[in-house]
Parts: structure tokens; C-alpha cells; sequence
């Protein structure tokens, strides 16, 4: 496979489960915002922009319809829902031989709907379209695509990029304290509220909701399940003659090792500081998609002349 069109569809996945991602981070927390008048808005969204990657203007007091501009329909902004579908099309259209008519009409026809702004009242209705367009896109592929090196690059991709959201989602438990989301609210953003029941039979605690999606190996939003998923992926991009020394793989290590810090450190640690072992995860899962793009697509690789010498 060229390894541009490697990296289109490493990045289609990637940018797919970022605006899918930041719809339900955005949803549990404008709402809490909404609902709460004993938080201070201005931290509270000032702290949010910070988890999601993006700068705060430093020049007016923030609210939550600034957010919801920045994060969501702000074209020009890396970190928003616009920015994500619109760039998915992009590499979509890039790798156009490979991307199924099926994919390229629903990322074509999804940036086109995106609103340029969004009315108080349909802020909600929004964030469901993102996801509904999201699962469209993810289940054309799963349902339409041959197990082959194009669906590793998107499910690579995909998986580091939902590891990253989940991270992302569980460190901003702690940004308004003890007014914060409760974890019945957070499970619920991730679709996670049904299966937890199914698993644990009891009302959501602290320690067993934060087990549940970071450490289920069964549940597809946990950490563990997608970091065990793009660790797969990388295993069946690897050639076969390296399997027998070790990990070869940069990328493979380094997601290896925020596995077992996870997967053996005991859950009452990991919530004593919760922020700092996600932002663990963070860099962990951008370090490896760094590993994956100097070893596969390495696209700014300066040229070199070798000569023969006389």
C-alpha cells in the first residue's frame, strides 16, 4: 500500500472518533454547565479548552456558548467537531481509490450539513447528529471493508484516537470539583451506562465506573480494549520475520507499556490522581501515533543525495 494512501486512512479513523469524541465530552459538560449555578464558568470552560488541546483567549471572560463556537463549529480551530469531519473528508477525497463510494458520500455529505452556528435549543440535537454520522461512517467500514491492510490503518487510527477521547473525558471529572459530572453522567456520554449495569448490577461508584472504562477488556470505549486494539492492529502491520526478537516496533512498545501501568496498578492509585495517569495515557497514545507516522508515512523526510565517490 502507498503510504500516503496509509496514512488517508489512518487519519479518517483518527479524525472520525475525534469529532465523535468531543461531541460527548462537549454534551456532558455544557449541560453540566448549564445546570449548575454554583460553577464558575469562566474556569470551567477555560479548563476544558485546555483538556481538548485548544487555547483560551486571554482577553474576556469565557462562557458556554464561547466553547461551544471554539469546539464545535469553528472551521479554523484543530480541536473542533468542524475542523474533524471536514479534515476526514479531505484525506477521504485524498485516498478516493481505496475509500468506498458508501464512505466518500457519507463524509461528503456530512461536512456539507455542518451548521455554521448552532441555536441555543439545538445544541443537543447537534452533538446526536455528530454521533449518528460518526457510527454511520465507522459501520460502512466495519461492514464493508476486507480485513486487510486498509481497515488496519483506519481501526489503528481509530483506536489510539478513542484511548486519547476516553482519557480526555475521564480527566475532566476533576475540572469542577465536586460540582462535576457524576460518573452516571459520564458512563452515559460514552454509551457505557447499559453495559455497566449488565456488569457490576448496582449504582455507578467512583472506583468501579473508572475501572469499568479504563480497564474492561470487554467494553470497546475502555482504555485497555483500544489500546489492546491498535496493539493488534500493529502486530498484523508488522512483518512476520520480527515476531520472534522481542517488540521491534516503537509504537507497539510504547502502547505495551501504558498498558501495563494501567493493567497492573491498583484502581484506588490511578484515582488518587486521575489527571495525571490519563495525561500518561495521552502522551503515550501521541507518542505512538508519532511512532506509527515516522515508520509508515514519514511524509516530511528531508531528501538525501548519495553519491558514489570517484
Amino acid at each position: 500500500m502507498l503510504s500516503r494512501i496509509a496514512e488517508s486512512l489512518f487519519w479518517i479513523g483518527r479524525y472520525i472518533e475525534r469529532a465523535d469524541g468531543t461531541a460527548r465530552i462537549l454534551d456532558v459538560h455544557l449541560q453540566l454547565l448549564l445546570e449548575d449555578p454554583w460553577i464558575e464558568e469562566d474556569d470551567a470552560c477555560r479548563a476544558l479548552l485546555s483538556v481538548m488541546g485548544s487555547e483560551a483567549p486571554t482577553d474576556a471572560v469565557l462562557t458556554r456558548g464561547d466553547v461551544l463556537s471554539i469546539l464545535a463549529v469553528d472551521r479554523s480551530e484543530p480541536a473542533s467537531i468542524a475542523y474533524s469531519l471536514g479534515a476526514a473528508r479531505e484525506n477521504a477525497r485524498r485516498a478516493r481509490e481505496i475509500v468506498s463510494t458508501e464512505l466518500w458520500e457519507c463524509l461528503n455529505t456530512t461536512r456539507a450539513r455542518m451548521p455554521r452556528r448552532i441555536s441555543e435549543d439545538k445544541v443537543a440535537d447537534f452533538f446526536s447528529w455528530v454521533r449518528e454520522r460518526s457510527a454511520l461512517a465507522v459501520g460502512i467500514i466495519e461492514s464493508a471493508t476486507s480485513r486487510d491492510e486498509a481497515w488496519q490503518f483506519f481501526t489503528l487510527g481509530r483506536s489510539l484516537e478513542r484511548a486519547d477521547m476516553t482519557a480526555r473525558l475521564l480527566a475532566t471529572r476533576s475540572l469542577t470539583e465536586a460540582s462535576g459530572p457524576s460518573w452516571t453522567t459520564i458512563l452515559r456520554s460514552c454509551g457505557a451506562y447499559e453495559p455497566y449495569l449488565r456488569t457490576y448490577r448496582g449504582v455507578p461508584s467512583a472506583s468501579n465506573a473508572a475501572e469499568f472504562l479504563l480497564l474492561d477488556r470487554l467494553f470497546p470505549r475502555s482504555i485497555l480494549f483500544s489500546v489492546s486494539r491498535a496493539e493488534d492492529c500493529m502486530r498484523e502491520l508488522e512483518p512476520r520475520r520480527m515476531n520472534r526478537v522481542g517488540v521491534a516496533d516503537d509504537a507497539q512498545r510504547l502502547l505495551g507499556k501504558i498498558r501495563s501501568e494501567l493493567e497492573y496498578r491498583p484502581i484506588t492509585e490511578i484515582l488518587d490522581d486521575l489527571p495525571h495517569h490519563m495525561d500518561r495515557v495521552q502522551a503515550a497514545t501521541s507518542a505512538a501515533s508519532e511512532a506509527v507516522r515516522q515508520r509508515y508515512f514519514p511524509t516530511n523526510a528531508a531528501p538525501e543525495w548519495v553519491g558514489e565517490i570517484s
